[in-house]
């Protein structure tokens, strides 16, 4: 892999929330192999669901729903996700 290869795919979960739009998480990135013959996957986080969705990288920083940048909403993303397991374990309990 190239130190300046730029991703050809970036590598999400969705958290699925009641009430609400589902949530990409962003958990990586796919590179290509030089011969087009298949990928590198880097992931940052495994899915608790274990899908992971690979899609085109946009060229613009992607945004939440409420227009702020991602970066800026660490907090908020980790958040979600621990609402998510938390109803998830509930669930499973009864």
């Amino acid at each position: 892999m190239a130190a300046q290869q730029h991703p050809t795919y970036q590598a999400y979960t969705v958290v699925k929330r009641e009430g609400q739009d589902d949530f990409w998480l962003n958990i990586g990135a796919a590179f290509m192999h030089q011969d087009g013959e298949g990928f590198n996957i880097l992931l940052q986080a495994f899915p608790v669901n274990g899908k992971i969705v690979l899609r085109p990288p946009k060229n613009e920083p992607e945004t939440h729903e409420t227009g702020t940048a991602k970066g800026n909403n660490v907090e908020r993303d980790r958040q979600t996700v621990r609402d998510a397991n938390d109803r998830r374990k509930n669930r499973n309990s009864r």
